[in-house]
This record gives C-alpha cells, sequence and structure tokens, in this order.
C-alpha cells in the first residue's frame, strides 16, 4: 500500500480550566519566558508574544530529529489569545519524534470570579503523530495547573 491510500485523522486536544485571577494575571504567566519555562518545562529560546516571531524550544532526541520545536507566533491579541506552531520531528522518525506541524492556541476569557484558560493543541496527523498525540494529552492536562499554580504565585 502506498501512503497516498493511507487514511489520516486530524486531531485535538483541548484543556480548559478556570481560575481565581483577572486575564492580565494569567496572561502574565503565558507570555513571560521565565514562567513559561516552568510551566512547560521546557525553556522558550527567544519567545516574544509578537506576531511573525520565530523560537524553539528543546525536548529529547530522536533518530533522525534533533529534538527541537521550532515555533511562529500567528496571534498575539493582549489578555485574550495567544496561538503559535509547533513544528518538529522528522519525515524519517515512526512514533516519538515523527513529523508534527500543530498549533497551539492558548484563549483567556473572563468568567465571574476569574479567568477560563482554553489550550488547544491541533493539527495531529494521525497514524503518524499517534504516539505526539497520546503523550501531549496527558502532557497539557498538568501544564494547565501548573499555569494556576504559578499565576497563584504572581497574584
Amino acid at each position: 500500500m502506498t501512503d497516498s491510500l493511507v487514511q489520516t485523522d486530524a486531531r485535538v486536544i483541548a484543556v480548559d480550566e478556570v481560575f481565581p485571577h483577572a486575564p492580565e494575571t494569567i496572561w502574565k504567566t503565558l507570555v513571560d519566558p521565565e514562567l513559561i519555562a516552568r510551566w512547560l518545562r521546557m525553556t522558550p529560546v527567544g519567545f516574544k508574544p509578537v506576531v511573525g516571531n520565530l523560537f524553539t524550544y528543546q525536548t529529547s532526541p530522536a533518530g533522525e530529529w534533533d529534538g527541537t520545536i521550532r515555533c511562529e507566533v500567528i496571534e498575539v491579541q493582549p489578555h485574550r489569545r495567544l496561538a503559535y506552531s509547533w513544528r518538529g520531528g522528522h519525515a524519517a522518525n515512526t512514533g516519538y519524534g515523527s513529523l508534527l506541524d500543530t498549533v497551539v492556541t492558548l484563549t483567556l476569557e473572563p468568567v465571574e470570579g476569574g479567568t477560563r484558560l482554553r489550550v488547544v493543541h491541533s493539527g495531529f496527523e494521525l497514524p503518524r503523530n499517534e504516539t505526539a498525540y497520546r503523550n501531549m494529552s496527558g502532557g497539557w492536562v498538568g501544564v494547565v495547573t501548573r499555569v494556576g499554580e504559578i499565576a497563584d504565585e504572581q497574584a
């Protein structure tokens, strides 16, 4: 069977949580590079919340992939929304380190008593990105929890 006959299924990871903080507090937690390193457990290199800004994260390499996640900020609405591409992996890899071309969108919505944070990581192509999708599905839940803990410190 050729690759053109393999059906793919795009998947999305979505995590939604309400925190007892103003959008400005959550926003600071999401865009301060030192705080990002704490909640994501990867340090952003070159991150600025400016459309077109290119930055990277570094994770464990695998096979032909050097472990670099290449990102570009694609949307910024201060205190409301931040979106960036999340690209990594290598075409020669299967499983961990397979080619990945996704988008992370962080949306803040003021609600009574605080702010709703919705994290959507979209564009996982299955079966190619099955490992990344499975690992990141649980990973983003922990990330959002840590965002809340760090926001607590900032309030």
